[in-house]
């Protein structure tokens, strides 16, 4: 087997058909005419100005949303949080994407949203809802005096629709998100299951554009165990999703290997239009669960107008020359973290170490 597994832009074109092209094409033409009126907020215009132009940018944001969700609707694989939930959640969903974009938003406010984001989307996904059916919980509490007290609560009964999953990480931005995810699958499992981890060292090489991408996954510094992957819930947990072509490489890889999972969901803070359509395309077994869908991507395959690069916002910057590998990215977490994911932490240095 080769050590390195390469996908190129060239190998994701063609994926698209003459429809998804040209809503591709709508939506950089609206997003297009929103950027003449970034140009001039940020020549900080007289007052009268201003208002005009943030008058004209809302106005192509509904429009465009009506766009992504028209466009997305197509697909029963897309699940994007405000266009499968009732309107009463979207202000929720809206106001955490509008502090992960903040680029005032800190590390730890950031990783404190991150959480909460991959909250909603193991709700949408697992179908955590009111009206699910409930097993009892019986807790025992702190208080002691007359006697011990002991709480019931009932929560929702997923166990058939998490207990089989195993978290795929694409590091390194994926790691947390990851690791909260599996966090979530545990705290709803009666049985407090942990789901086993396998680790996939792939990058895109970002000193290219969009248009001649490579995706390079590195076998030899990626962790895994083949009868993990067998036959089970794989799920991807990814804060963005630009072209989608770092998810079609491992999926495609581990197809090649004769892998045959039973199901494969990708779970996104925010999805770019064209990487969500790309998957689609690409991948017939794919359900997509975002948080929000943004409209276009720059030539550098950049989420516009996105949240800068998730992973250095989570994990802090590397340098190019001395990457930290995945022990090294657990240990900057901090004791507050890995106290929190303890049992995730276990299992990803278990599978690291052997």
């Amino acid at each position: 087997m080769e050590n390195e597994i390469v996908l190129t832009a060239q190998d994701l074109e063609g994926l698209l058909t003459p429809e998804d092209t040209a809503d591709i094409q709508r939506m950089e033409a609206s997003y297009s005419q929103a950027m003449e009126s970034f140009k001039l907020l940020s020549a900080s215009p007289n007052e009268n100005t201003s208002a005009r132009e943030k008058e004209k940018i809302i106005v192509l944001y509904n429009s465009m949303g009506k766009m992504l969700q028209e466009v997305t609707g197509k697909f029963n694989r897309i699940k994007v949080y405000p266009f499968e939930t009732p309107t009463l959640l979207h202000a929720e969903a809206s106001r955490l994407i509008a502090k992960l974009r903040d680029e005032r938003t800190g590390h730890d406010e950031f990783v404190y949203y991150i959480q909460r984001a991959y909250e909603l989307l193991f709700n949408l996904a697992f179908g955590v809802t009111s009206s699910s059916q409930k097993h009892h919980l019986i807790v025992k509490t702190p208080v002691t005096q007359p006697v011990q007290n002991y709480a019931v609560h009932k929560i929702p009964d997923v166990d058939d629709k998490i207990e089989n999953s195993v978290m795929c990480v694409m590091l390194r931005g994926a790691l947390l998100p990851s690791m909260i995810l599996s966090k979530e699958i545990q705290e709803n499992s009666s049985t407090g299951f942990v789901t086993p981890f396998a680790l996939f060292r792939i990058k895109r090489n970002d000193h290219r554009k969009q248009a001649d991408m490579e995706y390079v996954l590195d076998l030899k510094k990626s962790f895994f165990h083949w009868e993990d992957l067998q036959g089970k819930d794989l799920i991807f947990a990814d804060p963005m999703n630009a072209t989608g072509g770092s998810l079609v490489t491992i999926v495609k890889f581990l197809k090649d290997q004769n892998i045959k999972p039973k199901s494969i969901k990708f779970f996104n803070v925010i999805s770019a239009l064209q990487g969500s359509l790309n998957i689609m395309r690409a991948l017939d077994d794919v359900t997509i669960y975002t948080l929000w869908m943004d409209p276009v991507l720059n030539d550098k395959a950049y989420i516009m107008p996105g949240l800068g690069d998730a992973g250095d916002r989570l994990n802090g910057l590397d340098t190019e020359d001395t990457p930290r590998n995945m022990i090294q990215l657990l240990g900057d977490y901090g004791p507050n973290i890995l106290g929190l994911y303890r049992s995730q932490v276990r299992k990803i240095e278990e599978t690291i170490l052997g």
